[in-house]
């Protein structure tokens, strides 16, 4: 790989590593940690990922436990977890959350398969928007003279074949999430 392209194939592979955990989010039918990921509870007046006030654990594969380091947390953590968009009533017992999660319905799992193409193809605009901030970059160096037209071209047609299997990847990590989320 040229070294021109090189920090530009570093933000594609971060930004697959993007695409990943959203998919990682999406719940798929069995219980998961990782659909709290995104979940933030107020801890000390600032915003904190849930993962780091308490401990999660799954006793069942269609059950999530929290159990907050800090008791005083509890409430605060059911209401983060109302307000988000899991669609899951979390059951408080005084110690310990549980999450129940139910078998998805067709319907469900169409619209769970829906998001999960959305945040493929943003994944993918977002390459494409590297690959062209790269483009630019390129052409500026060849109208300074710093690049001949000839190493413009092969650059160009390096970063495209980068950013076509970078898309692939991206095509069948959304192809393989789908499969997961329609599998009864």
């Amino acid at each position: 790989m040229s070294p021109e392209i090189v920090s530009y194939d570093e933000r594609m592979q971060k930004t697959i590593e993007v695409v990943k955990s959203n998919f990682a989010a999406v719940r798929a039918g069995r219980a998961n940690a990782g659909v709290l990921d995104r979940i933030t509870v107020e801890y000390y007046g600032a915003p904190t990922p849930l993962n780091q006030v308490a401990n999660i654990g799954s006793p069942d594969p269609r059950t999530l436990t929290i159990q907050p380091y800090d008791m005083s947390l509890l409430k605060a953590i059911e209401k983060a977890i109302q307000t988000s968009d899991l669609g899951i009533n979390p059951q408080n017992d005084g110690r310990v959350i549980r999450l129940a999660f139910p078998q998805l319905t067709e319907e469900r799992r169409k619209d769970l398969t829906k998001q999960v193409r959305k945040y493929g193809e943003e994944g993918k605009v977002a390459l494409r928007n590297i690959r062209r901030d790269a483009m630019d970059d390129i052409k500026k160096k060849t109208k300074k003279s710093e690049l001949t037209e000839d190493d413009q071209k092969k650059l160009e047609k390096e970063l495209q074949d980068m950013t076509d299997k970078r898309c692939k990847d991206i095509d069948d990590l959304t192809a393989k999430k789908e499969k997961e989320l329609m599998a009864v």
